[in-house]
């Protein structure tokens, strides 16, 4: 392993051109000042850069109250994870220039060799065993005129994307695409979330990364929904985690209910997103503000969810 799975870097220092080489790690910028041109340059080659409020002009830079806090936060998560944090680094980069198929591809294949990696089994090791419980008709399908009304309907565990769930909902999705005639697909949720992300009892119940990887690609629910992107809403509401805000990141069209959250918490985990949002969500807001999301695992606010581009109307 790396010394260090993050470098941090004080833009503030910055005074003239050059190349910014930090290893195999991931790279923290931060600045306290308003940044020079050069500034901006590294600032555009690192994983992610914190700044003062007022000086986050750019989706290369986040704004944060406390810069030096924040920087020592994200330091001591990625310290926890370091063999995540690098992976998340190199995806990040990768699937900011290629197509949405290919970058789930490349998602499933980092998430899966974590599978394998000792901190997700320190996170697995953590949890005491809980029983899985399943649910009958985990989504509902309500058809009005030309819409087509797809409802998550497992709110007694926060709509969490349990296997079956996960299922019902891409044949739904699939269903919907081979029927023109629909010309608007809805996606919402019911209960108090839209969803909490992918069921925790199930995280790392597949027998092998191969197998995991395999499932993934066959059941991506983020992909089911970028196939007919154009004729998707998401209206989601409450706390969207993980996968809850990664699929729906998709849809052609997404709002958010005032009051939304927004939370990628994986790191934790010793796992990146998974259910695409590696690919949905920078297509959204750019890869340095997803990784800030990632490395620190803050639930980001529905007003400022819509400044970054994340939703699209909040109403």
């Amino acid at each position: 392993m790396p010394s260090r799975p993050l470098t941090v870097v004080d833009l503030d220092a910055v005074d003239g051109p050059g190349s910014w080489f930090a290893g195999a790690g991931a790279t923290l910028g931060r600045a306290t000042r308003p940044l020079s041109g050069s500034a901006r340059e590294v600032a555009r080659t690192l994983t992610t850069s914190v700044v003062p409020p007022g000086l986050a002009d750019e989706p290369t830079l986040v704004a944060v109250d406390d810069v030096d806090a924040t920087v020592a936060a994200i330091v001591a998560r990625t310290s926890l994870a370091p063999r995540t944090t690098i992976a998340l680094d190199g995806l990040l980069r990768l699937t900011e220039g290629v197509d949405a198929e290919t970058g789930v591809v490349a998602e499933s294949f980092a998430y899966s060799m974590l599978l394998a990696s000792p901190e997700f089994a320190a996170w697995r090791a953590s949890r005491a065993p809980r029983q899985r419980t399943t649910t009958a008709d985990p989504v509902q399908l309500r058809r009005e005129g030309d819409r087509l009304d797809v409802v998550l309907d497992r709110p007694a565990r926060g709509n969490a994307f349990s296997a079956d769930l996960r299922q019902a909902l891409v044949e739904a999705l699939r269903f919907a695409a081979l029927d023109p005639s629909l010309t608007l697909v809805r996606l919402s949720g019911e209960g108090r979330h839209f969803s909490t992300g992918g069921d925790l009892d199930e995280f790392g119940t597949a027998p092998d990364p191969g197998a995991a990887h395999a499932v993934r690609l066959d059941q991506s629910a983020g992909l089911a929904v970028h196939r007919i992107r154009d004729r998707v809403e998401a209206r989601v509401h409450g706390r969207c985690i993980g996968a809850g805000i990664e699929v729906p990141a998709f849809a052609g069209r997404l709002v958010a209910a005032p009051g939304t959250t927004f939370q990628l918490p994986e790191l934790e985990l010793g796992l990146v997103p998974g259910a695409g949002g590696t690919v949905s969500i920078p297509a959204r807001i750019g890869r340095w503000r997803t990784a800030y999301l990632v490395l620190t695992g803050v639930a980001l606010g529905a007003a400022t969810a819509r400044d970054w581009g994340l939703v699209d109307a909040v109403e």
